[in-house]
């Protein structure tokens, strides 16, 4: 084989680096930077935020602009724009960089494979159309699919060991419909997990919808702007990656497995100023499933939820109830969140057969409405699908919530776990809530703190906020 000539050798060398990197859970963004240890955030705090902050960077792209209409895309919702599309981004690409765009119209396309140094822009009215033929998904990708890797259909939009790689704009991705799919592909069929994940071969009538967003071992990711809705499965999750910014997003998607934004195995991640309205969590942070997780071994740590807007969901911010290894140096503030819908402010799922630490979980600034009165406020549950008993010792340490406002809690904690769960010093302070029993505060065994915690009856308003945490 030819050798790369000089200009040619640096920067292969550096996308060698790169994909090292993004497989040993480094990445460009921590390169050179010392993480805190579980430790040293026990003992910061919040004042880990900073810290965590200054090594989440959005990417930045050459001012270059590559229609999709210049390489055959055509609008109307009926021209397949795949082809079009694929050859914009590759072009993109290949002059170093810049932004791939999307003008107003609805452009029909199947499966987008972003590369690096490309920012695929959508305009204010463009809309990407994602087809519904299956067969425009193929060939079969790596991916995780809750938590078990396997070759899948590739997502609506993927990149697979990418660097600065970005979806923008204020236009809107339709995913195309969860029923549509389920419809095409059948029921489930379970991934052997005793094969090599090249040989978990998956795709047409295996029943695993794809998510929608999945940059998969990339470095530098960013998703802005964006109205979302109708996937298959989830919407945005990034698997493998670090620095990662989520911003800005309105998801309003209610069919079954809709989460709205599940960062899996990824370090450094911002999700921000987004507004969920999903048909499951709608924000779920995951690290691998069971014997598989076990197997990567790579925790989900560093990751800031702010300034953000949930509704309809099984959980405001969901943790699990894939957390194998373990999900740790979470941060959530000043977001608002209620719906008669929404199951839990904070999720926590875990069981013995899976077992897991999640730790080191801070939550401030969260101003609740109303709350299913079927689930409760805080929600944990370590015997996750009425497992009581197993091998593993499901943990949960470190949890501090503080400063959350609830106008119409009815539960305020559920907690539920079996006898080998280690529940400690999660701690609930200087909050009030309308509506809580105080009779079930918690359930089963476990450790719970309550400090400054207010419990007014139910239907009596709240004394005014005297700082607002953030408007819809």
């Amino acid at each position: 084989m030819k050798p790369p000539s000089p200009s040619v050798a640096p920067a292969l060398l550096r996308r060698l680096l790169i994909v090292a990197l993004a497989w040993a859970g480094l990445g460009a963004a921590a390169v050179g930077a010392a993480d805190l240890t579980p430790a040293e955030v026990v003992t910061l705090g919040w004042d880990a935020v900073p810290k965590i902050l200054a090594q989440i960077k959005a990417p930045v792209f050459p001012d270059r602009n590559f229609l999709i209409t210049d390489q055959g895309a055509q609008a109307g919702g009926t021209a397949d724009c795949t082809a079009a599309i694929a050859k914009a981004i590759a072009a993109c690409h290949a002059a170093g960089g810049g932004h791939v765009v999307v003008p107003d119209g609805i452009f029909l396309t199947g499966a987008i494979r972003l590369l690096s140094n490309v920012d695929l822009h959508l305009s204010d009215k463009a809309v990407l159309q994602f087809s519904t033929d299956v067969t425009k998904y193929l060939p079969l990708v790596r991916v995780r699919y809750e938590g078990v890797e396997c070759m899948n259909f590739c997502p609506p939009i993927y990149a697979f060991e990418q660097e600065n790689i970005s979806v923008s704009g204020r236009g809107t991705l339709d995913g195309g419909g969860q029923p549509e799919w389920t419809r095409a592909v059948g029921p489930r069929r379970a991934i052997s997990t005793t094969l090599p994940v090249e040989q978990r071969m998956m795709g047409p009538d295996a029943g695993l919808r794809p998510n929608l967003f999945v940059p998969y071992r990339c470095q530098n990711v960013i998703i802005d702007g964006l109205t979302i809705h109708h996937s298959p499965m989830w919407e945005i999750n990034p698997v493998f990656c670090t620095n990662v910014t989520v911003r800005h997003l309105t998801i309003d998607s209610h069919g079954a497995n809709n989460d709205g934004c599940d960062p899996d195995s990824c370090r450094y991640v911002l999700i921000e100023g987004c507004t969920f309205d999903t048909g499951d969590d709608c924000i779920a942070i995951k690290c691998g499933k069971d014997d598989d997780g076990r197997r990567v071994n790579r925790p989900t740590e560093f990751v800031i939820v702010r300034d953000c807007v949930m509704k309809d969901g099984h959980g405001g911010v969901t943790l699990g109830s894939e957390c194998t290894p373990a999900i740790r140096n979470v941060f959530v503030e000043n977001c608002r969140m209620s719906s008669p819908q929404l199951n839990a402010i904070l999720r926590f799922k875990n069981t013995p057969v899976r077992g897991g630490v999640i730790e080191n979980v801070y939550a401030r600034n969260l101003e609740v409405g109303s709350v299913n009165p079927r689930n409760a406020g805080f929600l944990i549950e370590y015997t996750y699908m009425n497992t009581l008993t197993g091998p593993y010792v499901p943990v949960l340490r470190n949890v501090n919530a503080s400063h959350i406002r609830g106008a119409d809690v009815p539960v305020l904690v559920k907690l539920t776990a079996g006898p080998t769960a280690v529940i400690e010093n999660v701690r609930l302070s200087d909050s009030i809530f309308a509506g809580p029993d105080p009779a079930e505060l918690q359930q089963n065994q476990g450790r719970i703190t309550f400090s400054h915690v207010t419990l007014l009856p139910r239907g009596t308003a709240l004394p005014a906020a005297t700082a607002p945490a953030v408007q819809p």
